[in-house]
């Protein structure tokens, strides 16, 4: 399953001040773990308002769908955070990060480990698109445990999902 797979919802205010929608991203956005030159793997900084009604949590994410490989890549999923916060610090998403609000917890990202990968496209791949999302939903907790799959992510955002906000970052690598 992929983010194409998600319904489409109503959407609400997001700003960040780590990117800005349709920009490049920032040196700290990309991957150092993946040798990006100056990448520090840092979750951006979000901020939400307006969400729908009936909003008892929010899930955020980080997707990669111009990725070679089917479905995309997704590089972070938050999940279960409380319905009264309403943004994240620069680098909340670090591997077993201890800023993380009470109750939420990070996936495993496409590339096996918990918490935020930064931008590392294949160099001479091309643009591409990161799709930073904060997905209202009408659930307190998913049902999902640390070791679930994206999958199952993608299935739950599909039947609780009432509202999206996301932003876009660009990167390339030549």
């Amino acid at each position: 399953m992929s983010y194409a797979d998600l319904p489409k919802v109503p959407s609400f205010g997001i700003t960040s001040e780590s990117l800005k929608d349709g920009a490049t991203l920032s040196p700290a956005q990309t991957s150092k773990r993946f040798g990006v030159a100056g990448g520090k793997d840092e979750s951006p900084h979000v901020s939400w308002s307006g969400a729908p009604a009936g909003t008892k949590s929010f899930v955020l994410t980080v997707f990669d769908p111009d990725a070679p490989r089917a479905g995309g890549y997704w590089h972070w999923a938050l999940v279960n955070v409380p319905a009264g916060i309403d943004s994240l610090p620069a680098g909340a998403g670090v591997e077993n990060g201890p800023d993380l609000p009470a109750g939420a917890f990070q996936l495993k990202n496409d590339a096996g480990f918990a918490g935020y990968l930064g931008a590392a496209p294949p160099p001479g791949h091309g643009p591409h698109r990161y799709i930073v999302a904060v997905h209202a939903v009408d659930v307190e907790d998913l049902g999902l445990g640390a070791g679930a799959t994206l999958d199952a992510l993608v299935g739950k955002l599909a039947s609780h999902s009432v509202g999206r906000a996301s932003i876009t970052g660009r990167f390339e690598r030549r």
